[in-house]
């Protein structure tokens, strides 16, 4: 009789046990399930009223900024290379003008470290390069200045700048032919070229007064924009120029100080990489009536 009880009381227990194991089991931790969890768009640290908020908040939308584990942004925070480049992989996706093995080619970036793929992308679109001796420097803060030349170069957008002769190789110089073998470009000229002599019917034929639009030159832009122009380091003025002519460059408090040998803050970056968006017509541009209009420096 007492076997019995003892077995009865074991059986009880069964039901408890099994709604027990359960609470026993790993609880997936916030970092693990990010990925299914849809972008952040509001941050704890970026308010309404912070001058930034809609160019952090479109961003984040898109997923291409993306706040720390604890929720915040830290928009005050200053920005290192390999984060730029993690942004810049989000945004654009401009057409390679080389080809590395990876982003640990360089001797600062261990294979497998989470910034190698983000590294190789930004090399590989010509908006990044390294220093010339083997190191990326990823950890290295951008300032400013740095931040407006990587942008404009990936995008190439200087056409319309007259160099001042100080600025290493543009994207196109920078493009590398690509070569296929002899066989496959026999079979291919068989294709391209009734194609190359069929355009010109097609199109209609250009003015014969019209005349190629003067380029302006760098330095009178900057220092008609810039109250602090003379500290734009002088690799760096054809660049600025170019992304003011494109309405990239945004400065707060004050739209005349540029301000850059300055280490950007993710603020800066966010609004930078927005306006950058905006001019390729992949953005829209904010309202009119939106307050941070304001520090966008005007050309057009």
């Amino acid at each position: 009789m007492i076997r019995f009880l003892q077995f009865l009381s074991l059986f009880a227990t069964l039901p408890a046990l099994s709604f027990a194991v359960p609470l026993l089991a790993p609880i997936p931790t916030s970092a693990q399930t990010s990925n299914t969890q849809a972008p952040q768009t509001t941050f704890p640290d970026v308010p309404s009223n912070y001058w930034a908020r809609p160019f952090i908040q479109r961003l984040a939308q898109r997923n291409i900024l993306t706040g720390y584990p604890d929720g915040t942004y830290r928009p005050e925070r200053t920005m290192q290379r390999e984060e730029l480049a993690a942004v810049i992989r989000k945004a654009f996706n401009e057409p390679p003008v080389r080809q590395i093995e990876s982003g640990s080619v360089y001797k600062d970036v261990e294979q497998g470290y989470w910034a190698e793929p983000p590294i190789e992308s930004a090399i590989e679109q010509g908006f990044m390069s390294g220093d010339g001796k083997g190191y990326f420097r990823p950890n290295q803060p951008v300032t400013k200045a740095q931040a407006i030349t990587i942008l404009n170069r990936g995008l190439d957008l200087s056409s319309a700048v007259a160099s001042t002769g100080t600025t290493s190789t543009r994207r196109t110089a920078r493009r590398k032919p690509v070569f296929a073998p002899i066989a496959i470009t026999c079979l291919m000229q068989s294709v391209l070229i009734p194609r190359a002599e069929a355009a010109p019917s097609t199109v209609a034929p250009k003015a014969t007064n019209q005349t190629a639009q003067p380029k302006l030159s760098a330095s009178p832009i900057v220092s008609n924009y810039y109250v602090d122009a003379n500290r734009i380091p002088q690799n760096a003025v054809d660049d600025v120029a170019a992304a003011t002519l494109q309405n990239i460059v945004v400065n707060h408090p004050n739209p005349k100080v540029l301000e850059p040998n300055k280490a950007a803050t993710r603020a800066e970056i966010a609004a930078l990489v927005h306006q950058a968006l905006v001019s390729q017509g992949r953005l829209e541009p904010l309202a009119a009536n939106a307050p941070a209009n304001q520090y966008i420096v005007r050309v057009r």
